[in-house]
């Protein structure tokens, strides 16, 4: 296990975040409960990677944005993820999610971070406001992986977080510079 990654979870009021958070590490969320409103929590994980190991991953659960709430500044700064929230029974959401997305290209300061995006409450087809592959396309464009999730469905959750942790602490790639040089290689010299 390398360093604690730093992911902030973000999106609109009532889209689900905590529940997401709940749901994935606990297993415990109860569907149909009353929707609280957080300020900030932060939730501790240890998430399997697509290679086998495992990863410390720092949540920060955000306060879900209302009309004329601007996203807090220094999360962009320390966050080696985002995970963004929206609901696919609102479509003010969606842009909700469309706009904090822009906010973070704008602000991470070159920083390479991993975005993920989760359309959740899967379980409202009957409500559903966004259209599944208008928003593949608009993740495609965005270069963002986008999951369809419901809590309700706790399976669900697990392939995007995955993805989200295996991708921050990946390798670094080679290096096109050898780091040691054959001493032999070039000196002239022939042994026989």
């Amino acid at each position: 296990m390398g360093k604690s990654c730093k992911v902030v979870v973000c999106g609109q009021a009532a889209v689900g975040k905590t529940a997401v958070l709940e749901q994935l590490l606990y297993a415990n969320h109860v569907a149909g409960s009353e929707p609280m409103e957080t300020l900030e929590d932060i939730y501790i994980g240890s998430i399997e990677t697509d290679r086998g190991t495992r990863e410390q991953v720092r949540f920060y659960d955000t306060r879900g944005l209302r009309d004329g709430m601007e996203f807090p500044r220094h999360y962009y700064t320390f966050a080696d993820g985002f995970v963004l929230v929206y609901s696919i029974d609102s479509k003010e959401s969606f842009k909700r999610m469309e706009a904090l997305k822009k906010d973070i290209d704008r602000h991470r300061d070159k920083k390479e971070v991993t975005i993920v995006v989760l359309g959740n409450k899967l379980d409202k087809q009957e409500e559903r406001r966004v259209d599944s592959n208008m928003a593949q396309n608009w993740a495609k464009n965005e270069k963002v992986r986008l999951w369809e999730v419901s809590v309700v469905e706790r399976r669900t959750l697990i392939e995007p977080f995955v993805y989200l942790a295996s991708k921050m602490t990946q390798p670094q790639s080679k290096s096109t510079f050898p780091l040691s040089r054959n001493k032999n290689k070039g000196s002239g010299s022939t042994d026989s």
